[in-house]
Formats: structure tokens, sequence, C-alpha cells
């Protein structure tokens, strides 16, 4: 039995809207008053400042592997509804330890190279272009930013990496947002594991199919690469083809998604930041950076407990499970000077955001050069976008990511 929180007032409580909205002072609390926070509703502990983050996400004393426990626990008929989906994603690398991770990690390397990556720059520029061409021949003023925009650029930035036709787009994004209610800790959803289990036949049975489909006819590109992969003559199995398909189609566009999405807010609420930005465009990646620190696409990551520790004079568990707030630690006044301040010059800026170690976000680069064109792109075409006053941004029910599920704008002009 973990110990009580020493802080008899202090929850975390993710399914507050108001702290959907805002959570941070709810993390600088944490990090202040209970940096290892026990809490009873998400049987979980709360890891909150910047050290402690890093060095957990360093260390061997936690694991990514947390799905195994999970699923033995479950009751029968939930575990035959969700062996689909676990059996995929405890072949991600992001639920995989050592030397499994090893494994995978060096084999994909293969395909994830930086040449890869910038040869993207150009089709990212054409599909920023054709959205917001679409925006502006609609005459529409007032839109959902990330419907319109947002969302659709990384999908069809993955999806051609992918060779997926874009007039998928709907129903990718319909299995997608069905897995996501599992696999990013939604807290009101009642129906998630049948969700989950429908979005991961789907999403498996496509990529199955085409892969095979792609090994049978090579195409020179990047899933061709994929499958190819090879680290001294060992490859990716088909069940791992399919899995980091599935990986790279939900992580690649979600994540960024949520980037261009908090980099938009952001900028509109400092309009002194946006207009030194559009003095200054060399300032786009700083820029970037900074919105990964500030408010990034990622609350936090999941682990469990595999050696059992003490932390801040509390015990953690084997088999505990334990939320590291990358976002909090972002925020930590210990290692971030006026922490609280968004500020696009920021020097200094070590962000934990695409993790650490061994589990760095292979997909980082690419994530960041989709943010960096899309925002460019976005304020130079729309130069007098604006915030919708009267319908304020609804925020993912979530523990893992971080964004908006709607961000209403005007495009003005």
């Amino acid at each position: 039995m973990s110990e009580a929180p020493r802080t008899e007032d202090l929850v975390y409580d993710p399914t507050d809207p108001a702290v959907m909205a805002d959570p941070f002072p709810t993390y600088a609390r944490l990090r202040e008053e209970d940096p290892v926070h026990w809490s009873p509703s998400l049987k979980s502990w709360i890891v909150t400042r910047y050290t402690d983050v890093r060095d957990l996400l360093l260390s061997d004393t936690l694991s990514v592997n947390r799905l195994l426990k999970f699923y033995e626990s479950l009751p029968p008929a939930d575990a035959m509804l969700l062996k689909d989906i676990i059996r995929y994603l405890n072949l991600w690398l992001a639920f995989r330890d050592p030397p499994d991770h090893t494994r995978v990690r060096r084999i994909m390397r293969h395909a994830f190279t930086t040449d890869a990556i910038a040869e993207m720059r150009p089709k990212i520029a054409e599909i920023s272009d054709l959205l917001l061409d679409r925006l502006e021949a609609s005459g529409t003023k007032d839109i959902d930013l990330i419907r319109e925009y947002a969302l659709q650029l990384p999908a069809f930035v993955i999806m051609d990496l992918l060779d997926v036709p874009r007039d998928m787009l709907d129903e990718f994004k319909e299995w997608s947002d069905d897995m996501a209610v599992f696999i990013g800790g939604a807290r009101n959803s009642d129906d998630k594991y049948e969700r989950a289990a429908r979005g991961c036949r789907h999403m498996s049975a496509y990529f199955r199919q085409l892969i095979e489909e792609r090994a049978a006819n090579p195409k020179p590109g990047f899933l061709m690469d994929l499958i190819n992969a090879r680290d001294e003559g060992d490859k990716l199995s088909d069940d791992e083809l399919v899995a980091t398909c599935i990986l790279i189609l939900f992580a690649g566009h979600e994540t960024t998604t949520n980037l261009i999405g908090n980099a938009a807010l952001l900028l509109l609420r400092n309009p002194e930041q946006l207009s030194s930005l559009r003095v200054s465009p060399e300032l786009v990646d700083s820029m970037i950076e900074e919105v990964l620190r500030f408010d990034g696409p990622t609350n936090g990551l999941v682990r469990v407990v595999a050696k059992e520790h003490e932390l801040h004079g509390r015990t953690l568990r084997e088999g505990e499970r334990v939320f590291v707030m990358v976002n909090s630690a972002n925020r930590d006044p210990r290692m971030f000077e006026d922490a609280e301040t968004f500020d696009i010059t920021r020097k200094q800026n070590r962000h934990l955001t695409f993790g650490q170690g061994i589990h760095l976000c292979l997909g980082a680069k690419l994530a960041r050069e989709e943010g960096r064109i899309a925002v460019s792109k976005l304020f130079e075409r729309f130069p007098d976008l604006s915030l919708d006053n009267e319908n304020p941004p609804e925020w993912l029910d979530a523990m893992v990511p971080r964004g908006t599920r709607r961000l209403p704008v005007k495009l003005g002009g």
C-alpha cells in the first residue's frame, strides 16, 4: 500500500476541465509541496521536478514495459477485447526495454536517416501551401484551426511517408482517435476498450495488406526502406512492421498536430512574441523549441517501477505506475530562468519533451521540421489571424498528449 500524500488538500485531478486547460499552477504546487505525489484516483505516482524526471527517464529503475502486467490483471472479457491491440503495442519501441528495444531501434535507424527527413521538407511545404490555399479559396473566416490545418498537415505528411492515399484521412483519423482514448489515458471515456480494439483491428489489417503489396511490388520510398531495413542481417518481423507503421502514423501525426496547435495558440496569446517572430523570421527554430518547453505536445510519459527505490522519502514499489510529467519539468525554475515566461529568444532550452536516453523520440527531427514550416507559413498567409474570443479552445481529455481538440480562430483579412 503506497503512502498517503503529505499535503492533504493537494490533489492532481486531470479530469478537471480547469486542469485540462491549464495544469501548470497545479504542477507548480506539486513541484514545491509534493514532488513525488501519490494519486489515489490514478493509482499512480506523479513526478514533477526536472532533475527527477530526467534522471528517471535515464534510469533502469523504471520500465516502459507496462502493458503485460496491466493486461494480465484484466477481467477475461476485457482481456479478450484488447488482445490484438496489446499484441501490437507490445511491439512498439515505446513499450520495449533492452535488449528488444535496442534491436528494433537499430534496425529502424536505417529508415529514419537525416537525409530521409531532409527530403521531406519540400513535401511538407507543398502540403502546407495546399491546405492554406484551400482555406483562402473557401472564403471562410471562422475555422477550427486543428481540424482544418494542424491535424491535416502532419497526417498527410505521415500518410505520404507510408504510401497511404490522402483520401483515407477520415478513416485513419477515426481509427487513430479510437486508439488514442486507450493509449493517451483518456479519463472520461466509458467505451475506450471497445474503441481501441476497433481502431487497432482496422489499422493493423490495412497495414498488413499494404506491406504485403509493397513487398511484392517494390516502390522507392520510406515504407520500402522500412521493409528492407537490416542491421547485421536482422530485419523487422511482419508483426513488427505492422506495429511500427501503426506507431509512426499514430504518434507521428498526433504529437505534431498538438505542436502546431499549441504554437499557434501561444503566439496569438503572446502578440509581442509573434511580432518578434515577424520581424526576425530566423527565430522560428528557437520559437519551436520554446513551444516544446513552455506548453509541449506531451504532458507526461508513463513508466512502471522495475526496481523498488526511494525518491524524496517516498517508496516506489515494483509494479507501481509512474507518470513522469515532462511539461511540469520543463517549467521547473530550478532549471529554467523565468520558467513561466514564454520567450522565443530563449538560449538555454534543454527541455525534456522528446524524452531522454534510449527512448529519445526517433521522429523528433520530423516533428520540428513540420512545426517550423507549418507555423511560419500559417502566419505569413494570414497575418491578421486571431483567436475567436467567443469560443475558447477545447483541450484534450488525456494524461499523455497535451493539445487542443478544437482551436477556433478568425482568419481575418
